[in-house]
């Protein structure tokens, strides 16, 4: 198996705007291979996670209500045409996205909108754990960035696995859509309410 250098992995990342991980993955799926890597993450339908081409001026805001009444999200989803946005799969995916938010809490969208004193707060907390594990050194920083990636998965949309079906990720239901509509589709920003959260 043919060893993925980091330099590629950015590279790939660069032209094509889609996570480290995923480039990765693609890679290692391409043997090395930049060009069938990027055909990888064309048929998936990630491509198209980097804000390039057309931009996305159209959309849709869906809004979801629990019954209880006691929890509610406004969703903002954006597509390069109205025609994208108006169609059933995208309908349902903004349905579902919306219903997802007020179940999961998820705090950002992505990775990339954790702010950095976000994250340095959370590296802290545990690189503290571990020490008071009594991991050595060298563990403490893999055992950090180990929980770094849990944390994403746990506060970040995008990153969390899918309430009706965890075996995919919302990531991965968004590649779907942007292959079922060829269209730069992306989750721009949302709002959760809960009674008697905030201030």
């Amino acid at each position: 198996m043919t060893a993925i250098k980091s330099e590629d992995v950015k590279k790939l990342r660069e032209e094509t705007g889609v996570g480290i991980m995923d480039c990765k993955r693609a890679l290692l799926k391409a043997d090395g291979d930049m060009e069938q890597a990027k055909k990888i993450l064309r048929e998936e339908g990630r491509e198209l996670l980097a804000h390039k081409g057309r931009e996305a001026t159209e959309g849709r805001i869906e809004a979801y209500v629990h019954h209880s009444g006691k929890v509610g999200v406004l969703v903002e989803v954006a597509s390069n045409t109205d025609f994208a946005a108006n169609s059933a799969d995208f309908r349902e995916f903004t349905r579902d996205l919306a219903m997802h938010i007020a179940a999961a809490k998820p705090r950002y969208v992505s990775p990339e909108d954790v702010p950095e004193e976000d994250l340095e707060a959370e590296r802290e907390i545990y690189r503290k754990q571990a020490e008071k594990e009594g991991k050595p050194a060298q563990v403490v920083e893999k055992i950090v960035e180990g929980r770094i990636k849990k944390f994403y998965t746990e506060a970040c949309l995008l990153k969390q696995p899918f309430v009706k079906d965890p075996s995919r990720t919302i990531e991965d239901l968004l590649a779907e859509l942007r292959q079922k509509t060829g269209e730069n589709i992306s989750v721009k920003r949302f709002a959760r309410f809960e009674i008697g959260e905030g201030g």
